[in-house]
């Protein structure tokens, strides 16, 4: 999440799947979630113990994780009032729909030379909403981003500095040109494809099958989780008749969907075990 921190550039790392983990199934537990059990949960999707103890600390120290204790005294990790927020606006990415309609919301900012590391803040921030650049200055995303936009500026102090507007695009250029130049889809189409090289299998086998055994549903939901999740925000949503034909981003979001309608209820039911 650079200050969206919950979207990394990377993924399968430990630190992700902690949140990945949170983000699925922590909320549900009612307290705090004890390191055991993390180490648990984690060494089931391959992460040994002080890979997880090393993440949560990086977690803990970025303000997301808070320490606390469980009703039965052991020690254990809350998710902060902002990574609660994080992950709520994760849940309309990750769940909501992918064909974005409405017009778009604009960003345009201007940030005193003396002030350039506000400046890289904010840009860094607009880019990990998946906002795209228009010209110097001013970004813009699907409209319906426009309320996780607000409120993630003005946590990051940085609300003084921008004008938001929602608008349509009149021309000059055919829309579907001008997203192109807005955002870069080769790389948003290599970013579905790997998600698709990596988990289209996973579905394939699954489909072949008549059980779902909770332990394996969740060492397979949890890394398709853990893929899908940054690519609404890399792609936020873009509205499929302004994409190339044949967009691969259609075809991922069939299989994570597919993928999360036959593993996560199942997942939920080894991380209830191990609770």
């Amino acid at each position: 999440m650079s200050e969206q921190p919950f979207h990394s550039s990377s993924t399968h790392t430990p630190r992700s799947l902690i949140v990945t983990l949170y983000g699925a199934y922590g909320r549900d537990f009612p307290g705090p979630v004890p390191v055991a059990e993390l180490i648990r949960l984690l060494g089931a999707a391959g992460v040994d113990a002080p890979a997880v103890r090393s993440a949560v600390s990086r977690l803990k120290r970025r303000g997301l994780l808070l320490p606390a204790r469980t009703a039965e005294g052991a020690a254990g990790y809350a998710l902060s009032d902002d990574a609660r927020q994080l992950l709520d606006d994760g849940d309309r990415r990750i769940y909501g729909s992918r064909d974005a309609a409405g017009g778009w919301v604009l960003a345009v900012f201007s940030v005193p030379e003396s002030e350039r590391a506000r400046r890289h803040v904010l840009r860094s921030t607009l880019t990990g909403l998946g906002f795209g650049t228009a010209a110097p200055g001013v970004w813009l995303a699907p409209a319906g981003l426009y309320e996780e936009t607000r409120h993630t500026l003005e946590r990051i102090g940085c609300s003084g500095y921008v004008d938001l507007f929602r608008g349509e695009h009149l021309g000059f250029t055919a829309t579907a040109d001008a997203v192109a130049r807005w955002w870069d889809l080769s790389a948003l189409a290599k970013l579905h494809e790997a998600f698709l090289d990596e988990h289209e299998p996973v579905l394939r086998a699954w489909q072949g099958r008549v059980d779902t055994p909770p332990r394996e549903a969740y060492r397979d939901y949890l890394p398709a989780l853990d893929s899908w999740r940054h690519l609404p925000y890399a792609d936020p949503g873009l509205p499929a008749r302004l994409l190339p034909e044949g967009w691969p981003g259609i075809r991922s979001a069939e299989v994570f969907r597919a993928l999360d309608e036959r593993l996560r209820t199942a997942g939920a039911r080894f991380v209830q075990a191990a609770s």
